[in-house]
């Protein structure tokens, strides 16, 4: 899941600006994250080292090939027990799409959603205090 160091430069009148390949990653995963169904991002074997030793990184479970105008991406997500998952994965496509084109100006040719696994809700029921009235 680890991204490249590279960066898309944009050449302008006044100079350059240089967007890297980790920023991008970043969109996609807040993007993705903002969508009702998913539980979380799933960061594989590197990501979960990675969090265990105390550096969360806000691409987790987000790969992404940038090129001088286009971009793919590949995200990597646990969605909540009991929803639609064709439809929470298209929203995920739909939301990334948007905020990468809007915020970088690249064209996103693909956006590819990997379902990782379901996360169960916990018993709230075990966790109440027994309520009786007197």
């Amino acid at each position: 899941m680890e991204n490249q160091a590279s960066e898309k430069t944009i050449f302008t009148e006044e100079g350059s600006v240089k967007i890297s390949d980790e920023v991008v990653a970043i969109i996609a995963g807040l993007a993705a994250a903002e969508v009702k169904g998913v539980a979380g991002m799933s960061g594989g074997i590197v990501g979960g080292i990675a969090e265990f030793v105390g550096k969360k990184s806000p691409s987790k479970g987000v790969k992404v090939e940038v090129g001088e105008k286009e971009a793919a991406v590949d995200v990597y997500v646990i969605v909540e027990f009991g929803v639609r998952i064709p439809e929470v994965a298209h929203q995920i496509q739909q939301s990334i799409k948007k905020a990468i084109e809007s915020m970088t100006g690249l064209s996103v040719v693909e956006v590819n959603v990997h379902i990782q696994g379901v996360s169960f809700p916990h018993e709230v029921k075990e966790a109440e205090p027994n309520k009786s009235s007197k």
